[in-house]
């Protein structure tokens, strides 16, 4: 029976009095049932590794985690824990640079080398997003590179900072002390001075981003119910950090921003998301800004409807509902053309393009574009779904593609002819007309549609698109495109839920032959009183079983909802 060894980190006991967030419960009771310390021995890695018993950290600086052993059944679909065992492994201080990508690593360790007074050497340089992570192993290196932090000068005149997991771990152990369970409140008034961490020389600075985002990291992964908190007398000028408060800690009902050098109430913006009931400001900037105590409270009191208490004093009840009104995004309107002049113009020029645009050739295009066009393509960088030939554009563009507009006749022709086949739901289609004089047009085209490829099959991923057409009068009443700006993105749930509900019809101006008279009577007759197209009047009448009368009614029932697509009338 195979046996697999699965690390996990242990933590040093939670001073908050609950399981830490990212770790299971019975892993934080096996780290409790840990008896006294490790004894040195031996000088591997795993030093005391034989006679340790598990009791944290020593003085030489080791680190016990635990060690889950699971055993799988051969056939069986779940593993069993069948014993934790501990070890200790040494422990590396953990530095990290915010924004240390931009650096170069051939400038970055020399220029700390050089204001560091110990020696160094950097294990596992490595860039995380943005940030630079390397460790150290010995104690004094770690306690001289702390000293340096603030200390280098990039070259656009920003100082390098950095902090390691030290900083974190004493910064959570004074937030522990300062937490009142039974209230959900803390305390970090003037924590700068906190006599733990001026003995250890670390600096919470919370008018600085790295620090007050870490402490904003420790509330969310240890006390996310929190209901008061207070940051008073802490230098704090700008609200930008404590935005993240509003999806992080959304019990929070009394927050203290008093004695800070907050300036403006445009600074409480930021948070207003928050649902507070009661607010300090007192000896801030912005407390002398207003000319009356009825300005300032109104002020504040835009951002928080809800407040109660305004720095201590008990204000009148708010006016207002309790329901909360949801919040829903408003629903996608038809087209809008203007005219029905201007209507009939798009609507047939989209017919003729987009049967051009998703047949085998598109050579013929060439007659829809002036000689001076231009066209441009948009995708996001998409790592969802890979096999699209259209997003895979945007990783040529990671990669040096031209980003630039494809200019000319032949070179705008020439490009879509690169591009993959398509097949368009034209149903989907919704015009908006931007712009119309006697010598232009431009109007945006939103829809879906899926790429075929060669054997005609469509590939399973359904995307969007949104295009402008900037076109100029052309002969024949027709239109000829001059600029062509085409957007592509991935198609939401509900636009792959709606596309091709049913196959869209080619216009047809002559009835299918095989009805009977009466029927091609029928329909002729339905398609001028409706306004449609003989497809669409043919399928509206098959779907009330040639019952005119009903046809009639569903059509003038689904046009006033705005449920018939505008290809329905192009004939």
């Amino acid at each position: 029976m195979p046996e697999y060894i699965l690390p996990c980190c242990v933590l040093p006991s939670n001073p908050y009095g609950r399981p830490f967030r990212k770790l299971d419960g019975r892993f934080d009771r096996d780290r409790r049932q840990g008896k006294g310390g490790g004894r040195g021995g031996g000088g591997g890695p795993f030093r005391g590794g034989e006679r340790g018993g598990g009791g944290g950290k020593n003085q030489s600086g080791w680190y016990k985690v635990t060690v889950c052993i699971i055993t799988v059944t051969p056939g069986s679909q779940r593993n069993h824990f069948v014993i934790y065992k501990e070890i200790i492994f040494c422990f590396l201080y953990v530095w990290q640079i915010p924004h240390g990508r931009k650096y170069d690593k051939k400038w970055l360790l020399p220029a700390l080398q050089n204001i560091c007074s110990v020696p160094y050497h950097p294990i596992q340089y490595h860039v995380d997003h943005n940030r630079v992570h390397f460790y150290v192993d010995d104690s004094s290196v770690a306690s001289a590179l702390h000293k340096c932090s603030h200390k280098i000068t990039d070259t656009d005149g920003y100082k390098v900072c950095w902090c390691n997991n030290i900083d974190r771990f004493l910064c959570h152990q004074c937030m522990a002390k300062r937490f009142d369970a039974s209230q959900q409140a803390l305390d970090l008034n003037n924590i700068r001075t906190d006599p733990d961490l001026v003995s250890q020389n670390i600096e919470v600075i919370l008018n600085r981003k790295t620090n007050m985002e870490a402490v904003i990291k420790i509330i969310e992964e240890n006390i996310p119910e929190l209901t008061s908190l207070n940051l008073s007398n802490n230098r704090i000028h700008k609200l930008d950090e404590l935005a993240e408060l509003v999806t992080k800690v959304p019990n929070l009902k009394t927050l203290n921003l008093s004695q800070n050098e907050l300036k403006s109430d445009r600074e409480l913006d930021k948070v207003k998301g928050l649902k507070l009931v009661e607010l300090w400001l007192t000896r801030n900037p912005l407390c002398d800004v207003f000319k009356d105590q009825a300005s300032y409270i109104s002020a504040v009191r835009q951002r928080f409807p809800r407040l109660l208490r305004l720095d201590g004093h008990d204000l009148p009840p708010p006016i207002g509902f309790d329901v909360e009104t949801p919040t829903t995004i408003p629903p996608c309107k038809g087209s809008c053309f203007g005219s029905d002049e201007i209507k009939a113009h798009i609507l047939r020029f989209l017919q003729q393009y987009y049967s051009i645009y998703d047949s085998g050739d598109r050579q013929p295009l060439l007659d829809a574009y002036h000689d001076g066009a231009s066209l441009s393509i948009t995708t996001p960088y998409s790592t969802q779904n890979p096999s699209s030939e259209y997003l895979s554009l945007s990783k040529l563009r990671l990669s040096g593609f031209e980003t630039s507009p494809h200019h000319t006749r032949l070179n705008v022709v020439a490009f879509l002819n690169e591009l993959p086949k398509t097949q368009h739901d034209i149903a989907s289609f919704t015009i908006d007309v931007n712009t119309y004089t006697n010598t232009l047009l431009s109007f945006t085209v939103s829809g879906v549609f899926k790429e075929v490829v060669v054997d005609g099959k469509s590939r399973e991923s359904t995307m969007a698109f949104s295009r402008v057409f900037i076109t100029v009068p052309a002969g024949n009443s027709g239109l000829c495109i001059v600029n062509d700006q085409l957007f592509i993105r991935m198609a939401t749930t509900e636009e792959i839920r709606r596309a091709f509900v049913a196959p869209a019809p080619t216009p047809s101006s002559s009835p299918v032959p095989t009805l009977t008279a009466q029927q091609q009577e029928m329909l002729t007759a339905f398609s001028q009183k409706s306004g449609m197209n003989l497809e669409w009047s043919q399928k509206c009448l098959q779907d009330n079983e040639w019952d005119f009368s009903r046809a009639a009614q569903i059509f003038t029932q689904l046009k006033a909802e705005g449920k018939i697509p505008d290809v329905a009338f192009i004939k």
